[in-house]
């Protein structure tokens, strides 16, 4: 008896949104997606209720980026839950840890009530552990009863995240809502930092936090418009022009880079020869190296955050890193920053001067970065499927080989591109994130590049989906 079987018990007791009977007309696909979309921001604006603003640094600062949370808000424990599961889970099938086979369809109903099981549960657990941890105030401050008001707040949006981002997947929508989640939140902060109306007073007389209109302000408010035009493009410690301009290039620079494959033809043996192309991409795991390099440095944060909180005065520990608090600039909480330690050394320089003045710790966050995503991407083809060994299995199951070469050549072809584009592709999204650190981008390198990936995927999504309704409507009028 398989491991997954015992999941079988639980699964009336899921919840569970039904496939659609019929196709879903393009249009409702897209209402489905938007009302999915304004569902999410609206939780994510909504704040807890029975919460004591603890004025403490967020030790998860670094996390938010890719989970789509917002602090003090239903969406704090953001998209985690599902992240988190589908990674280990999906990690732990690959790795024939898990027996399962997707192509069985019991197999694959229940391991889709694992990854729910397992996501409410980390949901419960995770929320659990922000109360106990005094994140929202001492736990005897606030009382049981807000405590666990508080955990069951975040539970049922865990729950409705959890339920629109299988909505969308099962058809009704585009794309996935992991996806479009954490699009949607970082597209929101680069906006509201280019158009921000809150005010600030920064020493220098009362600026705005938006980029854009702090450069009119600046026009109109300052006797020398060459400083105060100097001052929009290169200010500290706010939004300028400067970061406006390196996140649209950045956007331009992915976006280029999205096209860039490698086209090989095979033949449909079923389709009595039908050639047709099969594109390997340069971003082969897509934004999978990022995220899975991204995880990794905000768990050493987060641990060594609480190891220097606890022992501060260790050189053990400050070898592993040693922290400050930032300045509070224009955020309601303040959060740690790395000043030393190996935590330092592979985060990013904070401005292009901090990087010219410490040119070792450039250095040896490029060489990280680099590094970590080519070997993530390299490792992600292995355990999601998509190893040579893998697509070569597919195409022999369904009777497709490669133009020109015999049935047994098909692995040996794809040899030479797969593990060159994963590598490479790594290689490629690592530096674009690394750029746009050091070019002091809005939404860092890394929220950028997972907002490009994700957006340039739900384009072509959306692309299909219309040139199939279109092709539909064409067959019917003839």
């Amino acid at each position: 008896m398989k491991a997954i079987h015992f999941i079988r018990p639980f699964i009336p007791l899921i919840p569970e949104v039904e496939k659609p009977h019929h196709k879903i007309p393009f249009r409702e696909k897209i209402l489905w997606t938007t009302c999915a979309l304004l569902i999410y921001m609206v939780c994510s604006n909504l704040p807890l209720y029975g919460v004591q603003r603890a004025q403490t640094s967020d030790p998860f600062y670094w996390m938010r980026v890719i989970l789509a949370s917002n602090r003090g808000t239903l969406m704090e424990l953001g998209v985690s839950p599902l992240v988190t599961t589908g990674m280990v889970l999906q990690l732990l099938q690959g790795a024939k840890v898990i027996d399962v086979n997707l192509d069985n369809k019991e197999d694959r109903v229940l391991f889709m009530a694992a990854q729910k099981v397992v996501g409410l549960t980390v949901t419960i657990v995770e929320a659990a552990a922000y109360v106990m941890s005094g994140m929202y105030g001492d736990v005897a401050a606030i009382g049981l009863g807000n405590a666990i008001l508080i955990v069951a707040q975040l539970f049922f949006a865990g729950l409705i995240m959890l339920m629109l981002d299988e909505m969308l997947q099962k058809g009704y929508g585009l794309g996935s809502g992991i996806s479009l989640f954490i699009a949607s939140h970082i597209s929101e902060t680069i906006v509201w930092k280019a158009f921000s109306p809150t005010t600030i007073n920064t020493g220098r007389g009362t600026e705005f936090e938006g980029a854009f209109l702090a450069f009119f302000h600046l026009i109109f408010v300052r006797s020398n418009k060459f400083h105060a035009i100097r001052e929009a493009l290169y200010r500290q410690n706010l939004p300028n022009l400067t970061n406006l301009v390196a996140t649209g290039l950045v956007f331009l620079a992915c976006i280029y880079m999205q096209g860039w494959r490698v086209n090989l033809t095979v033949k449909m043996q079923r389709s009595r020869g039908l050639e047709r192309p099969y594109p390997i991409k340069l971003f082969y795991t897509s934004n999978m190296p990022i995220i899975l390099q991204t995880a990794l440095v905000s768990n050493i944060y987060f641990v060594s955050q609480m190891l220097y909180h606890q022992q501060p005065n260790s050189p053990f520990i400050k070898l592993f890193g040693e922290w400050a608090v930032s300045s509070p600039g224009t955020a309601a909480m303040t959060h740690s920053v790395p000043v030393g330690g190996l935590a330092y050394y592979i985060s990013p320089p904070a401005t292009l001067s901090d990087m010219f003045h410490d040119p070792f710790h450039a250095l040896f966050y490029l060489m990280f970065t680099l590094t970590a995503c080519a070997i993530f991407g390299r490792t992600w083809t292995e355990v999601s499927g998509t190893s040579v060994r893998d697509v070569a299995r597919q195409m022999r199951e369904n009777q497709v080989v490669m133009k020109g070469h015999r049935d047994t050549a098909t692995a040996r072809v794809l040899g030479r591109y797969i593990p060159i584009a994963a590598a490479l592709g790594g290689i490629c999204i690592g530096f674009l994130t690394v750029v746009a650190d050091y070019m002091g981008a809005i939404g860092t390198g890394t929220g950028i590049l997972l907002t490009v990936t994700i957006i340039y995927d739900l384009y072509e999504a959306f692309m299909r989906e219309n040139t199939a309704d279109f092709s539909a409507i064409m067959k019917q009028q003839m």
